[in-house]
């Protein structure tokens, strides 16, 4: 426990001075768009059509810092294929870090952290706060070791899925959702959000050194093939689909289901949970077609 302390407090400070130099890059480049709005009025010229601000929070779909497999020097995930698309990219604060479960995501330190972007003015062009909020969540709640607790043993009488156990995670990202929309109405009224289901993985064991595998060992243990795996993770994510569907369905909730089901193509995948960054490419071009519907002419 002594030993832990240190490494606790080392990852912690890692990634405090991560999200500060992301901070520090982003408002950056706000400085430099709003240097090029007041050239524009002191020169009398129509001001160009400025993009979007954007703040994102989220898992590793969101933040994912390697190159497939790889170590890379820097994020493949969709936020980073994002930031370059669009006929006017976009300039995205991105507060999300990689293994959050929903229910950190919006735990009390992490929605402090959103107040703190939300109210630094140097983080937005218009003075007031996001164009819109981008939330990735809901995979980290089932993926890992805890897949095991929502996977009957294989029997005559089962189908891998425990209906009533698997119900109970996904009431608890419903929750989690329904907290982010009562933080947006109470510290960013009135911004849309727009959240992402996941597209179907293939339970093979493949992984990172550094992290992994997310399913097959619960699968395995359980005692379901790889075959019978992918139907029952297939089952899983149309469940969670519905359940976004159902918050998209609520006005009030502002909110937009960007549908990534179907996206990729097997050779897409560089492990249980994670897209090449080409294949982030193909999640975050979903990403664009929602804006430019919300937004047209800003991205």
């Amino acid at each position: 426990m002594r030993r832990s302390l240190p490494l606790r407090q080392e990852l912690h400070d890692s990634i405090q001075s991560e999200l500060a130099e992301r901070t520090k890059a982003h408002q950056a480049r706000i400085a430099a768009l709003k240097a090029k709005r007041s050239q524009m009025l002191a020169a009398k010229a129509a001001p160009p059509v400025e993009p979007l601000v954007l703040l994102a929070h989220g898992d590793s779909w969101f933040d994912y810092p390697l190159n497939g497999n790889d170590i890379s020097l820097s994020s493949t995930d969709v936020i980073a294929q994002l930031g370059l698309m669009g006929a006017i990219n976009p300039l995205i604060q991105n507060i999300s870090h990689y293994g959050d479960a929903t229910t950190e995501e919006m735990s009390v330190p992490k929605q402090q952290r959103l107040i703190q972007s939300l109210q630094d003015q140097a983080n937005w062009s218009n003075g007031t706060g996001p164009d819109a909020i981008l939330f990735s969540g809901g995979g980290n709640d089932i993926a890992g070791n805890q897949f095991c607790i929502f996977l009957d043993f294989v029997g005559p009488n089962t189908n891998g899925l425990n209906p009533s156990r698997f119900e109970g995670v996904l009431d608890m990202v419903e929750a989690s959702y329904n907290d982010l929309f009562a933080f947006r109405n109470k510290f960013a009224p009135g911004v849309p959000i727009f959240g992402h289901n996941y597209d179907f993985p293939i339970p093979n064991g493949v992984h990172p050194i550094c992290a992994g595998p997310w399913l097959k060992p619960s699968l395995d243990f359980a005692g379901w093939t790889t075959a019978q795996g992918t139907a029952i993770l297939h089952q899983a994510l149309i469940d969670f689909k519905t359940m976004l569907a159902g918050l998209e369905a609520v006005p009030e909730n502002l909110f937009t289901l960007v549908d990534t089901q179907g996206v990729l193509a097997p050779a897409d995948w560089a492990n249980e949970l994670h897209p090449h960054p080409d294949g982030f490419k193909k999640i975050a071009s979903k990403f664009v077609d929602a804006l430019q519907a919300h937004f047209p002419g800003r991205i």
